[in-house]
């Protein structure tokens, strides 16, 4: 029994995200995409995963790097998440940057930033499942509300009541 890739994509279109851009520089060069499969896997050692598409440009400077920033983003910053995902420009292009450690770019504003060292790359299909162990955290003292991802479109927590 096979399942219509289409019918996949849309089923996990219902699984809501919150929305990164992954950074990392590599001989110089600044490197970024947005990405949604981002995952928490361990508190000791503090380990986090991320999901790449195979031979993507920031995916091989991630995997060369050895090293990555996650920029968790804000419900405000739906358009930077759209730039480092167009492929092929310079997404960095006029954009103020901070640097983090180890010299990785951060982007301003955003919820938290995380900067982790790549321990393991698993292959998995058309993507790397690339593991890394948090070594830097920093969450935005201002706070705010999560940029999220739901069906196809970015998506705002109405209220940011929580709930129990």
């Amino acid at each position: 029994m096979s399942v219509d890739p289409r019918q996949f994509r849309d089923a996990m279109g219902h699984f809501a995200t919150g929305v990164t851009v992954l950074t990392t520089r590599h001989e110089g060069a600044l490197h970024g995409m947005t990405a949604n499969s981002v995952t928490s896997v361990s508190l000791d050692p503090m380990l986090i995963l991320v999901c790449l598409m195979k031979d993507a440009r920031t995916a091989l400077a991630i995997q060369a790097a050895e090293r990555f920033a996650v920029n968790i983003l804000t419900e405000g910053q739906d358009e930077l998440s759209q730039r480092f995902a167009r492929p092929g420009q310079d997404h960095f292009d006029g954009l103020e940057l901070m640097e983090g450690p180890h010299g990785l770019p951060l982007l301003p504003d955003c919820l938290a930033h995380l900067a982790a060292q790549v321990t393991e790359i698993v292959p998995a299909g058309d993507h790397d499942v690339v593991f890394g162990e948090v070594d830097h955290v920093h969450v935005n003292p201002n706070g705010g509300a999560p940029l999220l991802f739901f069906q196809g479109g970015y998506r705002k927590l109405p209220g940011m009541t929580r709930l129990g």
